[in-house]
C-alpha cells in the first residue's frame, strides 16, 4: 500500500447540526468481494487477526472466544460462565488479552463484575486485572453531567419522563468492550465507564487514562422517548425543542495510529438510528496526558476500527451496514464495503477482516468476513 503523510485532524470546525443520513460517499476503491470465513456465530462483536492471519473472535453474548479453523468451523478457546459476556481479544507474542464482565450490574454496583484476562500460549487462563473494581472505587465519569443543561427549567422537566433521566451525572457502570496492548500496557475501552483504562500487565494496577466527553444532540420537534421495554413511546415536551441533552459517549473500540495516538470509537447514547442524526464519533487520545479531541464525527454507529498502516482507517458502521474507509491525507471518506451489521473490522497485511450479520432480532446468525484492500 502507499505510503502517506502522518495521520491529520479530520474535524471542520462546524455548529451542531442534525444531518439527514451518514455522510458517505461512495468509493470508486476496488477490492474483491469479501469471502466468509465462518457464519452461525453468537454476536460475534470483536475479532482480531495474528501474525500467521489465524482469525480469533468473540461470540459475546454466548460468553466465548473461538478460532476460526480453515474449514468454516470454530474451536473453542475460552468459555465464560452463564451470563458473562466475553468481548475485546487482543494478541501479543502469542498470548491471548481478553475483557469478560456481567454487564451493567443491572443497577447495583456490587454486581459490577469485569475481569482483564489472558491465556498464554500453553492455554493457561489468568485474571490481570479488576476493571468494575476500579469503576467502583474511582468512577472515572462520575464528575460528568449528562442530560439538559440549566437553561432548561425545572418546570419544563416536570413533563419528562423518568427514563432516560432529564439531568444526571455518571453513575457506576462498568462494560470494558475492547483491548489494545502496547508494550506492557493494556488499554481498555470501556462502555459503561464512559472512559479508556489503562493496566499495567504486570502488576494489575488499573488507572483513568481519559473520559470521553458527553455527546450532545439537539432535540428536535416530534421526537419520541421510548418509556416501556414493550416499545410505548412519549412525545417529548414541547419546551425542550431546540435544546441540547448531552448524552453518553460509549467508546467501543480503540487502536493504536501510526502517529502513536489512540483512536476511539465512540457509540453515543440514546437513540442509534438517525433520527438525532448520525452521532457517532472518533475520538483521537494522547497515551502519555490523556488529552482527547474529536478526530472525525457523523458516523451512524460506529463500532469497530482498524487503521492501515499508511494510516487509513476503516470504521465498521453497524446499524448503517456498511464499513467506511477515512482516508488519512485528504480526511475523504468513502464506502470501503456495503454489508448488513458490522460490528469489527481488523487489517492483516492486504487483508480487512471484519464480522458481520449482526442482529438483535437473531444474535446468532453472525460470520467474519475477508476483504482485500486496494
Amino acid at each position: 500500500m502507499k505510503t502517506k503523510f502522518q495521520i491529520v485532524a479530520c474535524l471542520a470546525a462546524a455548529a451542531i447540526v442534525i444531518p439527514a443520513g451518514p455522510a458517505v460517499a461512495v468509493s470508486t476503491a476496488e477490492h474483491s468481494e469479501p469471502r466468509t470465513l465462518a457464519e452461525g456465530l453468537t454476536a460475534p462483536l470483536s475479532l482480531t487477526v495474528t501474525y500467521d492471519e489465524s482469525v480469533l473472535v468473540t461470540q459475546n453474548f454466548a460468553g466465548l472466544l473461538s478460532r476460526v479453523n480453515g474449514d468454516g468451523s470454530t474451536t473453542t478457546l475460552y468459555q465464560g460462565a452463564e451470563g458473562w459476556s466475553v468481548g475485546g481479544v487482543e494478541t501479543r507474542h502469542g498470548t491471548r488479552y481478553f475483557v469478560e464482565n456481567t454487564g451493567a450490574g443491572e443497577g447495583d454496583p456490587a454486581a459490577l463484575k469485569g475481569y482483564l484476562k489472558s491465556i498464554d500460549p500453553q492455554g493457561d487462563v489468568d485474571t490481570l486485572a479488576d476493571l468494575a473494581g476500579h469503576e467502583r472505587e474511582k468512577n472515572p465519569d462520575g464528575g460528568q453531567h449528562y442530560g439538559f443543561g440549566p437553561e432548561v427549567p425545572d418546570a419544563c422537566l416536570a413533563e419528562w419522563p423518568a427514563f432516560p433521566p432529564a439531568r444526571y451525572q455518571g453513575g457506576l457502570d462498568s462494560n470494558p468492550y475492547a483491548v489494545a496492548i502496547r508494550g506492557d500496557t493494556a488499554y481498555i475501552a470501556d462502555a459503561g465507564a464512559n472512559a479508556i483504562l489503562e493496566v499495567d500487565i504486570e502488576t494489575g494496577d488499573v488507572s483513568t487514562l481519559a473520559v470521553l466527553p458527553p455527546r450532545p444532540a439537539v432535540i428536535p420537534a416530534g421526537t419520541k422517548i421510548p418509556v416501556d421495554m414493550d416499545g410505548t413511546t412519549v412525545d417529548v415536551p414541547a419546551c425542550v425543542v431546540g435544546h441540547e441533552y448531552a448524552f453518553e459517549p460509549v467508546p467501543t473500540d480503540l487502536e493504536f495510529g501510526p502517529d502513536g495516538r489512540l483512536y476511539v470509537t465512540s457509540l453515543p447514547g440514546g437513540p442509534e438510528d438517525p433520527s438525532l442524526g448520525t452521532r457517532g464519533a472518533i475520538f483521537r487520545v494522547n497515551p502519555s496526558t490523556g488529552s482527547t479531541h474529536v478526530w472525525v464525527e457523523d458516523i451512524l454507529s460506529p463500532t469497530g476500527l482498524a487503521i492501515a498502516d499508511d494510516g487509513d482507517v476503516y470504521v465498521a458502521s453497524l446499524f448503517g451496514n456498511e464499513i467506511i474507509e477515512f482516508d488519512a491525507s485528504t480526511c475523504h471518506r468513502s464506502q470501503f464495503l456495503a454489508i448488513d451489521g458490522p460490528a469489527a473490522v481488523e487489517i492483516r497485511g492486504t487483508g480487512l477482516y471484519a464480522t458481520a450479520g449482526f442482529s438483535f432480532a437473531d444474535p446468532t446468525q453472525g460470520r467474519v468476513i475477508k476483504a482485500r484492500l486496494k
